[in-house]
């Protein structure tokens, strides 16, 4: 997958995942970077489930799914 498709997916991902948890995206750059790392967080969590999602919807999914606990934990330790 191409550079341009990470951005793609990882700023759908974030601004899903941020409308999901607080009821609103995070600006261009805080969408890409929450899918970006939601979508590592997610392809770890796939793993070890032993789920596999592929293609273009399969990796908005797993990075969305990824997303929605990254903001999850963050706002857990925020709490904290």
């Amino acid at each position: 997958m191409g550079f341009i498709a990470w951005l793609i997916i990882g700023g759908l991902a974030g601004w899903i995942a941020g409308n999901i948890m607080r009821g609103g995206g995070f600006g261009i750059l805080g969408n890409i970077g929450v899918g970006i790392v939601g979508a590592l967080l997610g392809g770890f969590l796939f793993t070890l489930l032993g789920l596999q999602a592929g293609g273009f919807i399969g990796s908005l999914v797993t990075a969305t799914v990824g997303a929605v606990v990254l903001l999850w934990i963050i706002s857990k330790v925020r709490k904290a």
